[in-house]
C-alpha cells in the first residue's frame, strides 16, 4: 500500500494536538497531571508509530497524493449540517450544561444521518453512561451544568 500525502498532515494535525494539550496539561496541579500526560504520550507514542508505518510505506511501494480518495465520496450538505450542529452544541452546554445537549446533539446528528432510532438510542445511553462514569464517578470531574439550569437550581 502506498503511503498519502494526506497522512502527512493528519501526523502533523496529531503532533499539534499533542503539543497543544501538552502546553495545557503543564498549567494543571502535579496531581492532576497523571491522566493527561499518560494521554498524551499514548497519542504522540501512537502518532509515531504511524509516522514510522508510512516512511517504510513510502519508501517501499512509493508515495500517491491521496487528495481524490479522501474526498470520493464528500457530502457538503452533510458536512455543513453537522458543522452547526457542532458549533450549536457548544453554544448549548453553555446554556443548558453537558448532558442535555449532548443527548440533544446526538438525536438530532443521529436523525440526520439516518442512523435507525433504535441504535440511536441505545448509542447515546452507552455514551452517556460512558462519560457519566469514567469523568463524573472514576476520575470525579465536574461537567458543565449550564447557565439556565445554574439559575433554575438557585
Amino acid at each position: 500500500m502506498k503511503m498519502k500525502k494526506t497522512d502527512i498532515g493528519v501526523v502533523l494535525f496529531m503532533y499539534l494536538v499533542c503539543g497543544f494539550f501538552y502546553y495545557h496539561m503543564t498549567k494543571l496541579k502535579a496531581s492532576s497531571q497523571t491522566y493527561p500526560r499518560f494521554t498524551i504520550v499514548l497519542l504522540f507514542g501512537l502518532t509515531t508509530l504511524y509516522l514510522v508505518q508510512m516512511i517504510i510505506a513510502a519508501k517501499k511501494y512509493g508515495v500517491e497524493s491521496g487528495v481524490d480518495e479522501v474526498f470520493k465520496d464528500f457530502k457538503p450538505a452533510q458536512f455543513f449540517v453537522c458543522l452547526i450542529a457542532s458549533i450549536l452544541y457548544l453554544v448549548c452546554i453553555y446554556f443548558f450544561g453537558f448532558y442535555i445537549s449532548t443527548v440533544l446533539f446526538m438525536a438530532v446528528v443521529l436523525l440526520y444521518l439516518k442512523v435507525p432510532p433504535l441504535f440511536s438510542a441505545i448509542t447515546i445511553l452507552v455514551i452517556v453512561g460512558l462519560i457519566y462514569f469514567a469523568f463524573q464517578r472514576f476520575l470525579g470531574v465536574k461537567l458543565p451544568v449550564g447557565t439556565v439550569l445554574k439559575a433554575m437550581g438557585k
